[in-house]
């Protein structure tokens, strides 16, 4: 009896230990070597789909192709990413502002009742355009959502952020930062 308490004891410890040290190489191996923030990827330019919306009070919003940089985000209330992102949103949006960093967020799917009711709940004073049909969203071919797009001055997709991010953070405040002060790439 007493060797196989031993014996049981020892088990889930040696298991414990393998599956954190598992896990801690998986990370190692996750973070970025490019210097992005963790799940910023950057992509091949491609023209940003253009597109016109309404926001919750009937204003029409229009992508234009050139510009300052553009902070394109798509979610939905049904998306658990989603909904656990949005108040780091909501914080960063002010800090975004500043920086000259023109924030479009685009709800993909759902009625307005269905936005404004989740919006009251957890953002209030996040704006959201509405893509009802979806068509915007198809266009820009996210793969999951959320979904971020950083667009260029020029109106060229360049980053990608696939999955919740603390946007509110300093290394992901930093690295949007360094984008305003920089010409884009050629």
């Amino acid at each position: 009896m007493r060797r196989g308490l031993r014996k049981t004891g020892r088990v889930p410890l040696v298991v414990m230990l393998a599956a954190m040290l598992a896990t801690a190489l998986l990370w190692a191996a996750a973070a970025p070597a490019d210097g992005l923030p963790r799940g910023i990827m950057a992509v091949d330019p491609r023209p940003a789909p253009l597109f016109e919306l309404a926001d919750m009070d009937g204003e029409r919003y229009r992508l234009r192709r050139e510009g300052g940089w553009r902070f394109v985000h798509f979610w939905a209330s049904w998306c658990g990413p989603c909904r656990r992102e949005m108040p780091a949103l909501a914080r960063a949006l002010p800090k975004l502002a500043d920086m000259g960093i023109e924030v479009v967020i685009i709800n993909t799917g759902e009625n307005e009742d269905t936005v404004f009711e989740f919006l009251a709940a957890v953002a209030p004073h996040l704006p959201s355009l509405l893509d009802t049909d979806g068509s915007v969203t198809e266009a820009w071919r996210p793969r999951g959502l959320p979904a971020t797009f950083l667009v260029d001055p020029r109106g060229d997709i360049r980053y990608l952020a696939l999955g919740g991010r603390p946007w509110d953070s300093a290394p992901y405040l930093a690295f949007l930062r360094g984008l305003t002060t920089k010409p884009p790439a050629e």
